[in-house]
């Protein structure tokens, strides 16, 4: 095989079979293959698009380029889930204790956070104490000891897909539905799950900005799933505005505490449970989604869902007792409020501009290395729909840093306003299976 006939088939159209996607992803990772070989094939790619064998046939041969998880050794089916990534998104610190405490089996891994805030791997290291590096054993037994485990991704899953990840970046290759399905399943692929549930965020805040976008997105990484035998759904949710009103790591763990407790924000909650029931179903604990929702809903009432929690924080080396006096989490010294400069109903939010501002505060990374700020973030207080008053407080930073003009113009400059009260925000779109 030469990549240059490769490069022509796709560039032509034409289907790229598995020995051939082999070829390249094994040739690119040993360096064999050039950066501006492997460019022009993903412009292509971008122009041409893949079909589905085509895109499942890279997602495993991303999968089989590094480490893969084995959970055999834990009983019962193993379902996870994944967020496309969006501002205010705690949902996983939700979902895992709900879920172990119906018995099934999570077995998480999951990744630091670039960009707006940290990921969930960030939003637990603010919790004293929490390990996130536990051996194999360990991870294995707490799984299942008490149905739930979260480590941090080993540095070696999926080492291609980084790779090529990289070069997308500053090819101008990133957004085609693809590369991006075949980039998050190979890591859900290979971390082991029996069965996954996506979250795809659709809006302003998210990386699919419309429905139609998150929608293709979503099937296609069905689709995948699917094909490599994983039973896969995907639930499109809103990422118009932020999820909940906290934005920041321990900001975002005492939100997704209030929400345990049956006292969290509507949003949050309804997303939260949406998700669970479906990773519920797919784990065989309930026949039907709608009797999923039920019992979960009654974990919460009943108090075993915060239980849950304060056993995994327990379990992973962290003090429990903060999950009961959640103010006793990182707070910062710093607390601006951000004030309108209009009256009227706010009809939107740009999300994304709200998450910059919260990276801005120190809540965020811009690349890999660079330190997180646990306390600090942003509280959301006035959202869509509600009724604001020139000079009423719309949002609080919270930081360390003492100079932060650019967070509060930029979140003062991403709301909206209108003489006419919007339409209310619908949480979940569509599931697609």
């Amino acid at each position: 095989m030469r990549m240059v006939d490769l490069i022509q088939k796709k560039k032509l159209g034409g289907e790229l079979d598995q020995e051939e996607i082999d070829f390249i992803v094994q040739g690119y990772t040993r360096e064999e293959i050039p950066d501006y070989q492997m460019s022009a094939l993903l412009m292509a790619i971008c122009f041409k698009g893949m079909t589905k064998e085509e895109t499942a046939n890279l997602t495993l041969s991303f999968v089989n380029s590094g480490d893969k998880a084995d959970l055999s050794e834990i009983k019962g089916i193993k379902v996870d889930k994944h967020s496309t990534g969006g501002v205010g998104d705690k949902v996983s610190l939700v979902v895992i204790p709900l879920c172990a405490s119906l018995g099934i089996p999570v077995a998480k891994m999951s990744g630091k956070g670039l960009g707006h805030t940290g990921g969930t791997i960030d939003k637990l290291e603010s919790i004293e104490g929490f390990k996130t590096e536990l051996s194999r054993e360990k991870f294995i037994s707490n799984v299942n000891t008490y149905k739930m485990a979260i480590v941090s991704q080993s540095a070696n899953l999926t080492p291609a897909d980084k790779k090529i990840y990289a070069l997308r970046d500053v090819t101008a290759t990133v957004d085609s539905i693809p590369l991006i399905a075949s980039s998050i399943m190979s890591k859900k692929i290979a971390s082991g799950a029996d069965a996954i549930v996506l979250d795809v965020k659709a809006g302003s805040g998210a990386f699919m900005k419309t429905l139609e976008e998150a929608r293709e997105l979503a099937g296609t990484m069905v689709d995948i799933g699917n094909s490599l035998n994983r039973r896969t759904v995907a639930v499109i949710t809103d990422m118009n505005q932020p999820l909940g009103h906290e934005i920041g790591n321990a900001s975002e763990v005492r939100e997704a505490i209030e929400v345990l407790q049956g006292k969290g924000p509507e949003d949050l909650t309804a997303v939260a449970l949406t998700i669970a029931s479906h990773m519920a179903v797919l784990g065989e604990a309930f026949k039907d989604y709608d009797t999923a929702f039920c019992e979960l809903e009654k974990t919460i009432k009943s108090g075993k869902a915060i239980d849950k929690l304060k056993q995994l924080v327990e379990i992973q080396g962290g003090k429990p007792e903060l999950i009961d006096y959640p103010e006793r989490l990182p707070m910062a010294k710093n607390h601006i409020a951000v004030k309108s400069t209009e009256s009227g109903y706010v009809t939107s939010i740009d999300t994304e501009m709200i998450g910059i501002g919260a990276m801005l505060t120190g809540a965020g990374r811009k690349q890999k290395g660079d330190p997180v700020d646990y306390s600090a973030g942003i509280t959301v207080i006035k959202k869509t729909g509600d009724f604001v008053k020139e000079g009423e407080t719309i949002c609080m930073l919270h930081s360390n840093l003492d100079k932060l003009a650019d967070a509060e113009n930029r979140v003062r400059k991403a709301y909206a306003y209108s003489t006419s009260k919007p339409a209310k925000t619908r949480y979940v779109y569509e599931i697609i299976t």
